[in-house]
C-alpha cells in the first residue's frame, strides 16, 4: 500500500468515525463523553459537548466529498479542517477534571497528534495527486 492509498484509506475510516461521533454526541452527549473517559458531566459540560456534535457531521462531509471529487481544493481545505483540531483535544485533555479514566488523556493527547498527521497528509497528497482535478 503507497502512503497515498493509505491517507484515501484513513480519509474514509474517518467519513465513518466522525459521522458517529457527531452522531452520539448530539443524540446522547452523556454516554459519549463516558465513552471518551471523561466521567463526571455536569449539565453545562453536555450542553457544550453536544454543540460539537454538528461540527463533527460537518467533518464527515467534508471528508466524504475529497473522498467523492478528489479535487485539489477538497484536499487542501480537508488539511485545513483537521488542522483547526490539532490542539483542541490536547487543550480539553490537559485542562478537563473529567478525565479520570486510566488511559483517557493519552487518547484524547494523541487525537491531536493524528490530526496533526492528517493534515499534513492531506495537505501532502493535494500537492502530489496526479489524479486530483484542479479546481
Amino acid at each position: 500500500m503507497t502512503a497515498d492509498e493509505a491517507l484515501r484509506q484513513a480519509n474514509r475510516g474517518m467519513i465513518a468515525f466522525d459521522a458517529v461521533l457527531g452522531t452520539a454526541t448530539l443524540l446522547a452527549p452523556r454516554q459519549t463523553l463516558w465513552v471518551l473517559g471523561h466521567e463526571r458531566v455536569s449539565p453545562d459540560a453536555e450542553a457544550l459537548f453536544r454543540r460539537c456534535g454538528p461540527i463533527w457531521l460537518t467533518f464527515a462531509a467534508a471528508h466524504a466529498v475529497a473522498d467523492r471529487r478528489g479535487r485539489r481544493r477538497d484536499w487542501w481545505a480537508l488539511a485545513w479542517l483537521r488542522g483547526t483540531e490539532i490542539a483542541t483535544d490536547t487543550v480539553w485533555a490537559a485542562t478537563s477534571p473529567g478525565f479520570t479514566r486510566p488511559g483517557a488523556r493519552a487518547a484524547m493527547f494523541m487525537a491531536g497528534l493524528a490530526n496533526a498527521a492528517m493534515s499534513l497528509g492531506f495537505g501532502a497528497l493535494a500537492d502530489r495527486d496526479k489524479n486530483a482535478r484542479r479546481g
